[in-house]
């Protein structure tokens, strides 16, 4: 067994292969002897093909930067050729017979798939405590939430099952669990990673999938590996002029960075993440960057309804999908909120979602011009630290309300009422700083950085210009080697 297995990174994993030092097949005795080990508590990875990864081991892995390394799969969006894919749902259990681009591409960089994790049905919920396959537990505190929709990714990380694990953010489902199990997590520009073959870009442009690491410099050569066009996309971003791994290497310029304390909806910042904040901001200050005090121009009251209105509209055409494809019997077995999302994305119209779409154009404007007076904006990734099980779901009573209303297409009637904003807010309101990055497709990463005063992991959140994935990566690579992780 390699006892060592958890002081290295994936990178560091891949050169002892190299080196012949270690083999692949101990690097995965390794990881499941972790596995077995610590997931009956955590409940991170709920499918596992041991065996099918060691005959890839005697098959010959593909020779790349991560050769013979562990990973895992988040069982949404990424298909597996082969094996199942619930997407978090009772519902669904897809085996579909192909792999999707982004698995293509991993294969390609050496990694040895192993095992799926956990997330909520469809990604729709910022913490992972499905119906379907029970809660994952935040590593850092058993019974506190490790964040969604990545969450048992997130929580694989952090445990050290894997060094690095694919992720997906909707809303901050890379950045929110890597914050609230202090691992390292970002989200590329819109169009940098293939959402193919199935589709050409998911939520209207709002998701992008990447993975959450131990280190950033494993970050970083996954995207070298991972991005890239593809046939269909929509979007055709440039490759850098260097890797993305080579801006881990050195210190960025003294950069200009714009400090925002003000969520962006309706909710207050917890003062141990305020404290934090402000931490940063005197170590950025520290490390030779210029730190400023400023808010982007955005209307929060408007902020989180344009963006529940595309999603909304997004579930409503995917039950739609979904029934069409398993019939009503699936679509049965669906959690009550998705069913009350998808009732509400059919009461509203198509006017209603270009209107929609309208207010983030405004976002992308407004974050457009705060961006060119700043190399990157600073917030916290989440208002609070990780909160206890049971709180972000829907309570009985409230599911109750949503199996009784679905079927009827009351959603116009429920934003009127203020009844949309009431059940949402407990959700949205801990995604007040990440759900920017997704309607404006800019790319942006959550650091570990600090600790709440119960050793709860609080990230801090730094969004790029579009594009510009390699300051991201130079700032968290000199944080990383200057302060440390928490």
């Amino acid at each position: 067994m390699f006892k060592e297995y958890g002081e290295y990174d994936a990178l560091g994993m891949a050169n002892l292969v190299k080196a012949g030092e270690v083999t692949p097949a101990e690097l995965l005795d390794a990881a499941i002897a972790r596995a077995n080990e610590i997931n009956p508590a955590i409940n991170a990875i709920i499918h596992r093909f041991d065996d099918r990864a060691y005959q890839y081991i005697k098959d010959g892995l593909p020779q790349g930067p991560f050769t013979g390394v562990p990973f895992v799969l988040k069982d949404l969006l990424a298909a597996f050729a082969g094996e199942p894919m619930t997407m978090g749902s009772r519902g669904v259990a897809v085996v579909p017979g192909y792999d999707s681009e982004i698995v293509r591409r991993y294969k390609a960089s050496g990694v040895n798939i192993f095992a799926k994790t956990n997330t909520p049905e469809f990604g729709l919920i910022i913490t992972t405590e499905p119906k379907a396959h029970g809660a994952s537990h935040n590593p850092r505190k058993l019974g506190y939430s490790t964040g969604g929709s990545s969450g048992g990714s997130a929580a694989a990380v952090a445990a050290g099952i894997v060094p690095m694990a694919h992720g997906g953010d909707g809303g901050g489902s890379i950045r929110f669990p890597a914050s609230w199990c202090g691992v390292f997590g970002l989200k590329p520009s819109r169009g940098r990673n293939p959402l193919g073959p199935d589709q050409g870009e998911d939520w209207q442009g709002a998701v992008a999938e990447h993975v959450l690491t131990r280190s950033v410099r494993d970050s970083a050569a996954m995207l070298d590996c991972s991005s890239g066009h593809e046939i269909g996309a929509p979007y055709n971003i440039a490759l850098p002029s260097a890797t993305f791994l080579s801006a881990t290497t050195r210190d960025p310029k003294p950069l200009r960075i714009a400090l925002s304390r003000k969520p962006l909806v309706n909710t207050l910042l917890d003062p141990e993440v305020d404290a934090a904040l402000s931490k940063t901001a005197q170590q950025l200050r520290d490390l030779g960057h210029e730190v400023i005090e400023c808010e982007p121009d955005i209307h929060i009251d408007r902020f989180w309804r344009d963006f529940f209105v595309v999603v909304c509209g997004e579930v409503a055409a995917m039950v739609a999908l979904y029934s069409r494809l398993y019939g009503k019997a699936c679509v049965a077995k669906f959690e009550p909120a998705t069913k009350n999302m998808a009732m509400i994305g059919r009461s509203l119209s198509a006017a209603d979602l270009v209107a929609a779409k309208k207010g983030w154009h405004d976002i992308q404007l407004a974050m457009g011009r705060l961006l060119e007076h700043h190399d990157v904006m600073l917030c916290p990734t989440v208002p609070t630290p990780a909160v206890p099980h049971g709180v972000l779901p829907n309570s009985r009573i409230e599911e109750l309300l949503m199996l009784a209303s679905h079927r009827i297409n009351v959603g116009k009637w429920l934003f009127s009422a203020g009844l949309v904003e009431q059940m949402a807010t407990p959700v949205l309101a801990k995604m007040a700083f990440t759900i920017m990055g997704n309607i404006t497709g800019l790319p942006g990463m959550s650091v570990p950085l600090h600790n709440s005063s119960d050793g709860l992991p609080i990230g801090m959140q730094f969004t790029g210009r579009m594009n510009d994935e390699a300051t991201l990566f130079g700032l968290a690579a000199q944080l990383e080697r200057d302060i440390g992780w928490s």
